[in-house]
């Protein structure tokens, strides 16, 4: 009786060949042609400013900040795990404006909290990025009234604008790429250079 051997997978096959090459790599034994093909294979250029924004675009550390019933949206969007915000490199949540780089404006701005907000703001590092959540943030929403700023873009660059009342996890996360898309496109970073406005730095008392 005749006994056929069994097929071997291609996935294994190739397996086996690239484990040979590595052992002939690490022995010396791979020269010319055999060496060049290997090396082209692992090879990857590209320029510093794609790679740099590309590193940025996927570490994105938002800011640990919610105003007002947007924010109970926002915490589902980072924290549950049907809306898991790690697949998107934006999980790593920071109360400290030093260590965040973006901001997430989640529900209804007042006057008196509008300039908190900016000196918030002002400590983060460059670059950085605002999300204006939801209808309140973004044109004060059904609250229009004296006591309300009428959209987060008057006191701050907004790039993204999420609409709702509140929005959806899916529809944050959905502005989450596009802030995304922003940054891997758009090379001008920080809201100094979009808006010509060297010189505004915050000044301490110290300084002033």
């Amino acid at each position: 009786m005749e006994v056929t051997r069994s097929k071997v997978p291609a996935s294994t096959e190739d397996l086996r060949i690239k484990q040979r090459q590595a052992q002939q790599l690490l022995r010396g034994e791979l020269e010319g042609e055999d060496l060049d093909a290997y090396v082209e294979q692992r090879l990857l250029l590209t320029k510093f400013e794609d790679a740099q924004n590309w590193a940025r675009k996927n570490a994105i550390w938002p800011l640990g900040f919610g105003l007002a019933c947007c924010a109970i949206e926002m915490i589902t969007t980072i924290g549950s795990p049907r809306n898991d915000l790690s697949r998107f490199g934006a999980e790593v949540i920071r109360f400290s404006p030093r260590q965040a780089d973006m901001l997430i404006l989640s529900g209804r701005v007042s006057i008196k909290m509008a300039p908190v907000i900016r000196r918030i703001y002002d400590q983060m590092l460059e670059p950085k990025w605002v999300i204006s959540m939801g209808a309140c943030a973004s044109s004060a929403g059904m609250f229009n009234n004296y006591a309300l700023v009428a959209g987060a873009d008057k006191f701050l660059p907004v790039d993204v604008y999420v609409p709702g009342c509140p929005p959806r996890p899916e529809a944050l996360i959905y502005g989450i790429m596009k802030l995304q898309e922003k940054i891997v496109n758009g090379p001008d970073q920080g809201w100094r250079e979009r808006y010509d406005a060297g010189g505004t730095e915050e000044a301490t008392d110290s300084l002033a």
